[in-house]
């Protein structure tokens, strides 16, 4: 009797053990998460009321669409938002790209100085744009690609403020292919709506290679420099390329937003890689959905659809629920990650890469 009780008790401790190695759905409440990449483009504090819901930090993040009205207005409403969310919401400036005096020491000196003034109100970090290397041209009509020595002061400068520069480098491999032979329907939908950056349209324009490869040349020459790649470093479709990169520069960590369908369509195919390599790269892995909040929504709708991304990203990542997406056909099986895992890609690493100081 006491053998078949000691037994008892080997087997509740072990799964009991198994059990607070992962978290569940439930668990989703309690645990701080940092959106590592949104924008807010509103001061009606919508999305900043949802994240506060779900226990989510946000960080918005500028983008340069070549207007330097839509720049200036972005940095008002972060700076407000961080004011009025201490520790709850942060964020990270970009520079209007004028090309006026473009490869002048003059040039770099008025980014620096427009740099310096929207840091010192609390940035954490730079966002350079796709608009390197797909849009911006130099008077030759040559595209300028971020590895322009022109741009290294400005690298030069950031690194010098201790800051990680955060890009969006180059587009999904997807949009080099025909609307119809995309992998997910974010890909084709968006760039059906917006054909000025679907390459597959433009093969006059740099390659995805030529993409990959400038942003790959600029980390080489400054390895120093922090960098987060937005989007999977737009390596998204293939998880052990995105794993050279990471191996090559130890100072490149990538955020997740708007590509785990990506992570999730490889699942389908072989959920043990995908899972395999979050653990191996755990410490470089940041949670994001790229979601931007214009003020223009419905509140109640804007919480609920928030409320339901977030929750069903943590799904896949925390759980082993068989999942569907509504952005590819077939089923794939949550990730299960263990707990220190998901700690890192939630928050740990948000809080380490741009040393937030999160209340």
């Amino acid at each position: 009797m006491k053998l078949r009780i000691i037994n008892l008790l080997l087997l509740l401790s072990v799964f009991s053990g198994c059990s607070s190695r992962y978290y569940s759905e439930n668990d989703y409440p309690s645990i701080l998460k940092i959106d590592s990449h949104i924008h807010i483009n509103s001061d009606k504090g919508y999305f900043e009321e949802a994240a506060l819901a779900d226990n989510f930090a946000l960080i918005t993040l500028g983008v340069d669409h070549g207007d330097s009205a839509s720049v200036s207005r972005q940095q008002e409403n972060a700076v407000l938002s961080s004011q009025k969310f201490p520790g709850r919401v942060f964020y990270g400036p970009t520079f209007f790209f004028d090309t006026v005096g473009w490869g002048t020491p003059e040039w770099s000196r008025k980014v620096i100085s427009s740099l310096e003034k929207d840091l010192s109100q609390g940035g954490i970090t730079v966002k350079i744009w796709k608009n390197i290397g797909m849009t911006v041209r130099d008077r030759s009509g040559k595209f300028i690609m971020a590895d322009d020595p022109a741009l290294d002061p400005v690298y030069e400068y950031i690194q010098g403020r201790g800051l990680p520069v955060t890009g969006h480098l180059g587009e999904p491999r997807n949009c080099w292919l025909p609307l119809d032979q995309m992998t997910v329907s974010s890909d084709s939908s968006y760039f059906a709506e917006n054909p000025q950056y679907h390459m597959f349209l433009h093969p006059e324009y740099p390659s995805y290679e030529d993409q990959i490869n400038a942003r790959d040349n600029m980390l080489a020459k400054h390895p120093g420099l922090a960098f987060i790649g937005c989007h999977l470093g737009s390596l998204e479709w293939n998880v052990d390329s995105l794993a050279k990169r990471l191996d090559r520069f130890p100072n490149m960590a990538v955020d997740m937003s708007a590509r785990i369908c990506h992570l999730q369509y490889q699942s389908a195919k072989d959920r043990k890689k995908v899972r395999d390599f979050c653990i191996k790269y755990q410490d470089r892995l940041l949670y994001g959905t790229d979601t931007g909040d214009s003020g223009r929504s419905d509140p109640e709708q804007f919480r609920k659809r928030m409320h339901e991304t977030w929750l069903d990203d943590w799904k896949y990542f925390a759980t082993d629920k068989e999942m569907t997406s509504d952005k590819f056909r077939g089923t794939f099986t949550g990730l299960k990650l263990p707990k220190e895992v998901i700690n890192k890609i939630y928050n740990e690493n948000a809080i380490k890469w741009y040393k937030l100081k999160v209340k």
